[in-house]
This record gives C-alpha cells, structure tokens and sequence, in this order.
C-alpha cells in the first residue's frame, strides 16, 4: 500500500479545497515547492500534484511549479493532473520529469484522446475518474458527466494505462474516511491498479485500504489528513 502525499496548487499555492469548492479554500504552504520539500525529507517517494487553476481553466497554469519540483528532486517520482488537455503538453510534463500525467475531464469528454495517449506513452498515463454518487465529474467538478465511473473504468481497462485514480468527491477534503466499498467495487471490476482517493483521515483509514488490496486497490492519496497531523507517513511506515 502506497501513501501518496497532495500538493494542490492554487495561485501558486499549497492548498486544500473541501468537496473541491473552489471558495472553501485552506492555505497550508504559501510555496509548493517547500511543501514538496517537507515529504521529502518524511521519506515520502511518490508526491500527487494537482493544477487546480489549470482543471479549471483547461490548460497547464502551474507547470512551472510542478517542473520545479521535479527538478529539484529528480529521483522522486511524481504525477500530476489538472488541465491537461493536449498531447503536448503531456509531452512537456514527461520531458520535465513528470513519471505519470492523469487525464480526467479530456479523458472522459473525448475517450478517443485517452486512447492515443496511452498508445503514445503506454504505462505513463493514469486515469482520474472524480465521482459523485458514483457519476463522473468534470471541469474542476463543476459538472456531473452521464458516465458511471465503474462502467468508464470497465470500458477502457484494456489500454495500456499506469492506473486509475478513484475520488470520491462528497468525502474529499472532509475527514470523515475513506470510501472503501466504492473503490474497491471499481478495482475489482477493472484489471488496472486503483489509487484510492478523498477521505483519508487516520491510521484506520489506511487499515481498511491494506484490508482491500487483494481486489486491486495499491495506494491512496492523502492531503488534509497529513497537513492537519491525524495521520503522518511515519504511522503509515511503523504500520506497513
């Protein structure tokens, strides 16, 4: 089981959202980078990084941030998502140091893209289905898709993809625990590694995920849960 520590980035800033409210916004680290900084000396060795601005936006407003970071720590391996919407800018991502770039909105809107780019870059590709009540949600979360994300994952999980990242929007950023059942439901019906996400909140949480890895389920991404101390990667370690 890998813990995935968050960097969202927001203005230029480490933040976290709640639901992901683009106005319910708390600010842990005015400099991303130290922020990276900060799991890295943890011993963390995978960091999640999110262009909020840029899922917004649909395009790629904090790259710099995220090339610094894998600049100064090239060995550390790193996935990012938010405004992604062309080849080329995977392209720069990967050429930067980027280990894995996550496709959601494009990805669901357009699934002819999702399978060029995992023809075109076979295992750097991770697909971020964000859902609520079991939908797909799109542009930042703004709007709910007519996709079931179960059905989506089911439908394309014979591409070459690196994973799929499962959010569930209603327990993101609220500490009120991880939605096991939902993400294990999805990795089972897939043959693709799942990355749990939204809703970790303490050491049970990482209990119950270790408690699903047989049905496909190898990591989680945490953000608030690290940045407010109800649960820290040295629990997770003595754990594990």
């Amino acid at each position: 089981m890998l813990i995935i520590p968050a960097i969202d980035i927001k203005d230029g800033q480490c933040v976290r959202l709640r639901q992901g409210d683009m106005d319910d916004v708390t600010v842990f680290n005015h400099d991303p980078l130290a922020a990276a900084t900060a799991w890295v000396e943890q011993g963390t060795q995978r960091l999640h990084l999110v262009d909020l601005d840029g899922a917004v936006k649909g395009s790629a407003v904090n790259a710099n941030i995220v090339k610094n970071i894998c600049k100064k720590y090239p060995n550390l391996t790193v996935q990012i998502g938010g405004g992604i919407r062309n080849i080329a800018t995977i392209e720069e991502y990967l050429a930067a140091g980027v280990n894995y770039v996550i496709l959601g909105t494009k990805a669901v809107n357009n699934p002819e893209f999702l399978q060029q780019a995992a023809t075109l870059f076979p295992h750097k590709i991770i697909l971020g289905l964000d859902a609520k009540d079991g939908y797909i949600s799109i542009d930042g979360w703004k709007t709910t898709s007519k996709h079931r994300a179960i059905d989506f994952a089911q439908q394309h999980n014979t591409l070459p993809l690196a994973a799929i990242i499962y959010t569930d929007i209603s327990r993101d950023g609220m500490m009120q625990g991880v939605n096991a059942q939902a993400t294990a439901a999805l990795a089972k019906a897939t043959k693709l590694p799942v990355i749990a996400s939204g809703g970790v909140t303490n050491l049970d949480d990482v209990k119950i995920l270790c408690a699903c890895e047989q049905e496909g389920i190898v990591g989680a991404i945490v953000g608030r849960a690290l940045y407010e101390g109800t649960l820290s990667l040295s629990q997770v370690k003595d754990y594990l």
